[in-house]
């Protein structure tokens, strides 16, 4: 017969174990949501050039995740160059760094656009997929040409390595504050996608194009602010990575961009909310996997996870595209 007794007195040592120890795993687990929150907003701001770009044109940019790397490694040599932080303070000199990064990574998404798209928009899908991955491996070699294979490090203590107190959770400064900088890029996007005049003439352009040109609008033109809208996102996304981890290296396009791809597809491809909903829960799952299951397991469970909604909603989470939205 089974010893109730020992049964009950294992018990009741396992309920006071959790009760001792109940404060330790719900600060653990909050700090976790945390740190998968600011990841995640990280793969949402890199997920809407995808899906922007899909949107429009019904194609995925696989060179984006470079322009991402771009944006990080223009950071530190603007960074280590003009001393921003140094002469004009902190808080000052990050946002006049952010500003000149988002300016330039644009600039060469335009260019990009204009020499390795547009001269094949007539063409078949697949030469457009071929240029695009062309490109990504032309940008990729590029960065290792000019920086070197070797891991970059940013300048140590340039932002606060204080932390703020909230119900109880001592959250890192900068952890907050790529978060909400995350978060007030989205909401920018998403209100100039639907209130502005040129984001009306974008969403006209993703429905249909021949009739966008007929009620007058400049899809090239728009094709364009497209293609410099999604890489400034991405290059902001890239310096975030550089301030919040400390060091870059030339092939984190690739993992970053898979990462954003799959956050655009779990969300629904082609859907604005849809790439922020799936790179914040994207985020939060791979933090959680790797806090509870495995650091080495992480990204697999992520993808494990994007596997099974595809499953039951091939079209992601939201579904709708922009285009069918309008």
């Amino acid at each position: 017969m089974p010893d109730f007794g020992l049964i009950v007195r294992q018990n009741q040592r396992k309920q006071d174990f959790y009760a001792k120890n109940y404060g330790d795993i719900m600060e653990f687990f909050f700090q976790q949501l945390t740190n998968g929150l600011t990841v995640g907003s990280i793969y949402a701001l890199i997920a809407l050039g995808y899906t922007m770009v899909y949107g429009v044109l019904k194609l995925i940019n696989f060179a984006h995740g470079d322009l991402f790397t771009i944006g990080a490694f223009l950071g530190l040599t603007l960074l280590t160059s003009l001393g921003l932080t140094n002469n004009i303070g902190t808080v000052a000199g990050v946002i006049v760094l952010a500003i000149m990064v988002v300016a330039l990574v644009a600039i060469i998404g335009a260019l990009l656009e204009k020499t390795a798209y547009r001269p094949l928009r007539q063409s078949n899908r697949l030469s457009a997929v071929v240029s695009a991955l062309g490109a990504s491996i032309f940008f990729q070699n590029a960065i290792m040409l000019i920086y070197g294979a070797r891991v970059r490090v940013f300048p140590q203590n340039i932002l606060p390595s204080t932390a703020v107190n909230i119900f109880g959770l001592d959250i890192p400064v900068v952890r907050i504050g790529v978060f909400i900088c995350s978060l007030v890029m989205m909401a920018g996007l998403y209100l100039f996608i639907q209130k502005t005049k040129v984001g009306t003439a974008i969403r006209a352009a993703a429905i249909d194009q021949g009739a966008a040109k007929l009620m007058g609008i400049n899809v090239d033109r728009v094709i364009m602010i497209v293609f410099m809208i999604g890489p400034a996102l991405g290059g902001a996304a890239g310096l975030m990575v550089g301030l919040y981890y400390g060091k870059i290296d030339f092939t984190m396009g690739w993992i970053y961009g898979l990462k954003a791809f799959t956050a655009a597809i779990l969300g629904g491809i082609g859907n604005i909310p849809g790439a922020m909903l799936g790179g914040i829960l994207l985020g939060v799952i791979e933090a959680l996997g790797a806090a509870y299951i495995s650091t080495a397991w992480k990204d697999g469970i992520a993808f494990l996870v994007l596997i099974l909604i595809l499953l039951i909603r091939p079209t992601g989470i939201l579904g709708e595209r922009v285009a069918e939205k309008v």
